[in-house]
């Protein structure tokens, strides 16, 4: 007899709700979706960098030096979307061609993916910065 009770009280709860206007309505999926921020990659496939180095420099001039390597810039790709630079290990995301590195020393810091080995390192507000790093090797940082 209970489970007469239970069953006619969830079937007429049901029915309420399918017929009460308004608040009632399904989830907006469309709504309930996070938005892009400034610092999260918007589209895309997710991917993976080479492992191994990468050198960051920025150019030279013709009376010298062709770059000018940035040490304190350079890092190292591992295994699971991580990576170690010279100020400690974090994590990135790579989404298409967008780069960012969401943990660690380099938090934030967002690149472009021009190549297989090479990266331009985007300013805050997402223009190209003149700083490009290159995959050069899979040994340590």
């Amino acid at each position: 007899m209970k489970m007469r009770y239970v069953f006619l009280l969830v079937l007429s709860a049901a029915a309420m709700a399918a017929f009460i206007p308004g608040e009632a309505e399904g989830q907006d999926r469309k709504a309930s979706r996070p938005t892009g921020t400034a610092t999260m990659p918007t589209g895309g496939m997710l991917g993976i960098l080479r492992h191994g180095n990468w050198q960051c420099a920025l150019p030279g001039d013709a009376g010298g030096e062709a770059f000018i390597e940035v040490p304190e810039e350079a890092f190292r790709i591992g295994t699971a979307s991580s990576y170690e630079s010279p100020a400690g290990n974090g994590i990135y995301l790579l989404r298409g061609t967008e780069l960012v590195f969401t943990r660690g020393p380099k938090k934030d810091e967002r690149f472009r993916v021009l190549g297989e080995n090479t990266l331009r390192k985007l300013a805050p507000d997402g223009s190209d910065s003149k700083l490009i790093c290159t995959r050069i090797g899979s040994g340590g940082v």
